[in-house]
């Protein structure tokens, strides 16, 4: 198995997108949201994102920007301009700002005179990624990550374009999935750049040591591996795997399949139908006690305990604020 896709299957969006703006100098946008991550593609033009701390960095045409949240951070034509930021999550509109959105209520199409071949138009998607699957992949992104389009995709941009102001049945779901795409693209682009900075396991997947061990627990991770059998996938000594592994991982073979197995309960026990026992199965130990103290161990708390502030963060999450 794949663990970069293994890692991403839980990254997924849900009416992700939640805006299409267009945008006449100056202007400035502000998102709030507190998205675990946000993808911005301009369809057309160019802009500048603004995190609340660090650098600013260009997003020209062809290119898609990823931000990790949840902290605010701005999309503008000038970086100079963030202090008159409108929140693209409200409906009011800054002045320089024409925010475009759709579903119920909203406009089918824009107003594509001259003016409109002058405005910039953004597309964003938010992604509220809160499982421990993908969060051990995007705990290696950077604030801000830009990628240029090295392949001609505009008969992309134009049919996400196309796709927004259409308002034809399932459109929604049609640009989940276009985003979907564009997302793990960008993430798998980004992380073949020279300047990224991938996690220790992500260069050994392709290691004709580290790489067969690796796919082997991701394939059965409640299976009772030892060194020496995963050595065997490899076909190389005991020693020569637990060196090689440390060397690209940052930790030895059992290390990694406990804190891996671990990474599997956490998500597994958000699941109210599954017992810890049933949990603990799962990810490869006999009984709930020994399984308890290897998850309070890696973890600082009881999977009873996970379980339980888990639910009462879904629980706080449902609640609708009165108006």
């Amino acid at each position: 198995m794949d663990v970069f896709d293994e890692l991403l299957r839980g990254v997924r969006g849900k009416g992700a997108v939640f805006g299409r703006s267009v945008l006449w100098p100056p202007w400035s946008l502000r998102f709030t949201d507190g998205a675990y991550l946000t993808l911005c593609i301009p369809l057309r033009g160019a802009g500048w994102i603004v995190p609340e701390t660090g650098d600013a960095r260009h997003v020209a045409l062809g290119e898609a920007a990823i931000v990790r949240g949840p902290a605010p951070f701005s999309f503008t034509d000038d970086p100079a301009n963030v202090t008159a930021a409108a929140d693209a999550t409200a409906p009011a509109h800054a002045s320089g700002v024409r925010e475009v959105r759709w579903g119920e209520g909203a406009p089918d199409a824009v107003d594509r005179g001259a003016e409109f071949d002058c405005a910039t138009v953004l597309l964003a998607a938010a992604y509220d990624v809160r499982e421990e699957l993908p969060q051990r992949l995007l705990r290696a992104l950077p604030p801000v990550l830009v990628v240029p389009d090295e392949q001609d995709c505009s008969p992309m941009r134009d049919y996400l374009e196309a796709q927004i102001g259409g308002g034809r049945p399932g459109h929604q779901i049609v640009l989940d999935r276009l985003l979907d795409w564009l997302l793990v693209c960008t993430l798998r682009d980004w992380f073949d750049r020279p300047e990224a900075e991938p996690p220790g396991w992500y260069g050994a997947l392709g290691d004709a040591v580290a790489g067969p061990a690796l796919r082997a627990m991701h394939e059965d991770p409640a299976h009772p591996w030892t060194t020496a059998e995963l050595a065997s996938r490899a076909g190389v000594s005991r020693t020569t795997l637990a060196k090689r592994f440390t060397e690209l991982v940052g930790n030895g073979p059992v290390a990694y399949l406990t804190e891996w197995r671990m990474t599997l309960a956490a998500d597994l026990l958000t699941r109210p139908e599954l017992t810890v026992a049933a949990v603990a199965r799962r990810v490869g130990y006999a009984d709930a006690f020994g399984f308890s103290a290897a998850f309070k161990r890696l973890r600082g708390e009881s999977p009873s305990a996970y379980r339980r502030a888990a639910a009462a963060t879904q629980a706080a999450e449902r609640v609708v604020p009165a108006s």
